[in-house]
């Protein structure tokens, strides 16, 4: 440690950055430039293996200081050369998140005082207009008369306007009524010395490199780069990168070019061309080109068929579009042929145009059976504290025994598992460690729990042990039919993030003038969630809805992904349809769809009305194989789906993106016909929609200290506090479905029948007899530590 330092050297890089400023990315830039200097860069590590390098890596990142200094001097170098080696991906992938976010701030609020302005502008415009008017009207009137005095015209008009009233309307109707480019470039240039406070870093700093489309704009940050401070002659920098609103601001009245200008002018083009990826950072993991990790050449030849073999798609596309033509025919005729007995679907006029109109579905009504088995089972559930539930779940699961030490040493500890649920609770319930500790007992004393906090809990822990509760809830015998994993849901759980942070983003409907962040969870239909994954602000979950179904490692098999409105794009649906997914988001505006046809020819009846677009079956085969090397990129993980999608998504699109979207359009116009066609698909949906959004009852309710609110500053804290959250949520669930089925089971053999239908609609999400709560005491039955299960209340009685 340098003297008179408060922190290590090493503790200083890996100290990512907290703040979204100019001279936060200064820090985050200067971070990586120490990172470098260090000397790895030129370390080949490629011959030791990755899983190695992955422990030693995340020790280094995970331990304290003094844990480091205490290792043997080679394991401590060995630990510090590549935690090193691989920070300053990281530290680049902190630098240009907080560079995103700086600018997108910046040209939001020029954004903002724009339409401020235009706002605060009104009364002056329309005291212009009204002068202009009467003008106008006197303009008229002497046009009509036979004389065409101009003088007395002149006279006229002064006498009903002044010369300085003129003058001001004519100033202000000509400033209301600037261009928006103009005025938002003139909003830029006034804070050229604010973006000076970075860019001459970030030029040193960041090595850029581009795609063809990217090749004009990488050689005006060449150029740019060259100059740095020194006064140069900028007739000679490169202009082919320049738009037609920045041509008339980048030259000066002499024709000179403006530094101010190109500066900013290529900066904002930088923040276009990094969204696209037709600018990428090679050294970055998070703002790499992601196109460039397709599966191509010799590799993509050798894997092309079993790719084709695991997912079931021909090498020739003709095959696979004329199974899908016939498909797509079936599903076209069973809609039209039931048409008229269909009470919910109809043929209608909407604004001169047919439409297939969709009536909204009736609740299903409760019975009176199913209120009182709701009643039976809520009566007979044991209280029960959430520390004793954690505890009784593991001694079920094992679930805390996959908490490793983070240099994966074997552990001597006693009573770690209750150690594990203590820090776990903390997290779920967003308190303190101070509420769970209990100094009379060693597992739960401060310091055991900041070590097992410090050492035992991180994602990949917290990952494995939620696999085993989901797997053990995919098992348990005597559940109602909840479903058999087939069938999931995406959705968002969002979080406002009240301290400094470059990883949560601003969203006013969500978190008013703060920030905050999204916990998007992949849900069962057996309500366990099997992966989650923390993004900034409140991105749209289609960008990460095949993530979850790609990298989770739970022994569940979802085939059929529901979402709500907003994920659903013609992309989205291409990506899952290659993949063998059904994806099928809850819609709205049903009327406004559009329905698309593979057979010009076929004849739909009824339908044909609204079967009037046509797929471009041509497109798709010309890229057909385009389309497997990215399905093939994609199931073999070479590129993570969120990643490829962010690129593909943006315009303008390449054939390649258009060719998937058209094969999208086949699977989407039968999820839509479908959609109409039958109740219980429909009802499918909506249930499991419902479920996640009951889960997400759960999770507000579990996570309610600190007012609910996320306090992480860094990613990694977020993804394992809400990691723990969704992890005691599945214990909940998990000891909820137990015991519900020792209910049923009990009331059967009290002799009262249990109508199987209705108990598919139990669920395990309620929480009224569980104390989440003040109550932070662990404390396991002697009869539930035995391998005895709890008794269940009787009925009537109200504390159990």
């Amino acid at each position: 440690m340098p003297e008179r330092a408060k922190v290590s050297s090493f503790e200083q890089l890996r100290q990512a950055p907290i703040s979204i400023s100019a001279q936060g990315l200064v820090g985050a830039l200067k971070r990586v430039e120490r990172i470098r200097q260090v000397g790895v860069r030129t370390v080949n590590l490629r011959s030791f293996p990755t899983q190695r390098l992955d422990t030693l890596s995340r020790i280094g990142l995970g331990s304290k200081t003094q844990t480091l200094r205490r290792l043997t001097s080679s394991r401590q170098l060995a630990v510090l050369l590549v935690t090193v080696s691989r920070l300053e991906a990281s530290a680049l992938d902190d630098a240009l998140t907080v560079l995103d976010s700086l600018l997108t701030d910046v040209f939001n609020r020029i954004e903002r005082q724009d339409t401020e302005q235009k706002l605060a502008s009104l009364p002056s415009l329309e005291e212009a207009a009204r002068s202009q008017n009467q003008l106008t009207r006197l303009f008229l009137e002497h046009l009509k008369t036979e004389q065409h005095d101009f003088d007395a015209f002149s006279q006229q008009v002064l006498t009903l306007v002044s010369k300085d009233v003129l003058e001001r309307t004519v100033q202000a109707i000509a400033e209301l009524t600037q261009p928006t480019a103009d005025r938002h470039i003139e909003q830029l240039l006034a804070r050229y010395s604010y973006v000076q406070q970075f860019v001459p870093t970030l030029l040193h700093t960041v090595g850029f490199e581009a795609n063809r489309s990217g090749q004009p704009l990488l050689a005006a940050i060449n150029a740019l780069r060259t100059l740095e401070r020194r006064k140069k002659d900028l007739s000679s920098l490169p202009t082919d990168w320049i738009t037609g609103r920045w041509g008339k601001h980048l030259r000066s009245a002499a024709g000179e070019v403006q530094r101010s200008a190109y500066t900013l002018g290529v900066l904002e083009q930088l923040h276009l061309s990094l969204k696209r990826r037709d600018l990428y950072v090679p050294a970055s993991d998070k703002f790499n080109d992601p196109r460039l990790r397709l599966l191509s050449g010799p590799r993509w030849a050798d894997l092309k068929v079993e790719v084709c073999r695991s997912l079931d798609l021909d090498p020739d596309p003709a095959v696979v579009l004329a199974r899908l033509e016939r498909q797509l025919d079936e599903t076209y005729h069973l809609l039209a042929e039931r048409l008229p007995e269909n009470a919910s679907a109809s043929i209608e006029e909407v604004d001169g145009k047919s439409r297939l109109v969709l009536q909204l579905d009736e609740a299903q009504d409760e019975p009176p059976s199913l209120r009182q088995l709701h009643k039976d089972v809520a009566a007979r559930l044991p209280r029960i504290d959430l520390p004793d539930l954690l505890l009784e779940v593991h001694r079920w699961t094992g679930f805390a025994d996959e908490f490793q030490h983070l240099s994966e040493r074997r552990s001597r500890v006693e009573h770690l598992p209750m150690s594990v649920c203590a820090v776990l609770l903390s997290e779920a319930c967003n308190v303190s460690l101070d509420a769970v500790v209990q100094p009379e007992r060693e597992a739960l004393r401060s310091s055991r729990l900041s070590w097992v906090s410090q050492n035992y809990v991180r994602a990949e822990t917290i990952a494995a042990a939620n696999a085993r509760l989901v797997n053990f809830q995919s098992t348990l015998p005597d559940l109602p039919a909840w479903g058999q994993g087939y069938v999931a849901s995406v959705d968002g759980l969002r979080f406002r993030v009240p301290v400094k942070s470059i990883y949560s983003g601003q969203n006013p409907k969500y978190f008013g003038v703060g920030s905050g962040v999204t916990y998007v969870n992949f849900v069962a239909d057996q309500f366990t969630s099997f992966h989650g994954i923390v993004v900034p602000g409140t991105l749209r979950d289609s960008l990460y809805a095949l993530d979850g179904l790609i990298e989770h490692n739970t022994t569940l098999r979802p085939k059929q992904l529901i979402s709500d409105t907003g994920a659903s794009s013609y992309l989205i649906f291409g990506l899952f349809s290659l993949l063998g997914y059904q994806f099928s988001p809850e819609l709205a505006n049903l009327p406004e769809r559009r329905y698309w046809r593979l057979n010009p020819q076929a004849k739909y009846g009824a339908l044909d009305a609204i079967a009037t677009n046509h797929i471009q079956s041509k497109l798709i085969t010309a890229h057909w194989d385009d389309l497997l090397r990215i399905a093939g990129s994609l199931v073999t993980r070479q590129v993570r789906a969120s990643d490829l999608i962010k690129v593909l998504g943006v315009t303008p699109k390449s054939s390649v993106v258009r060719a998937v979207e058209h094969f999208g359009r086949i699977s989407y116009t039968q999820h839509l016909l479908t959609y109409h066609d039958d109740p219980v698909y429909r009802r499918v949906i909506g249930t499991q929609r419902n479920r996640q959004e009951a889960r997400h009852s759960l999770g507000r309710a579990l996570f309610q200290g600190e007012r609910g609110e996320l306090r992480q500053h860094y990613l990694a804290g977020m993804e394992d506090q809400l990691g723990a959250l969704g992890l005691v949520m599945n214990a909940i669930i998990v000891w909820n479905s137990r015991y519900i089925g020792l209910v049923l089971e009990q009331l059967r053999s009290e002799g009262k029948m249990v109508n199987p239908e209705e108990a598919k609609r139990l669920s395990p999400l309620k929480y009224e007899h569980i104390h989440l709560k003040g109550r932070y005491h662990f404390n396991l039955e002697e009869t539930t530590r035995s391998g005895k299960f709890r008794k269940l209340r009787a009925p009537g009685d109200a504390e159990g």
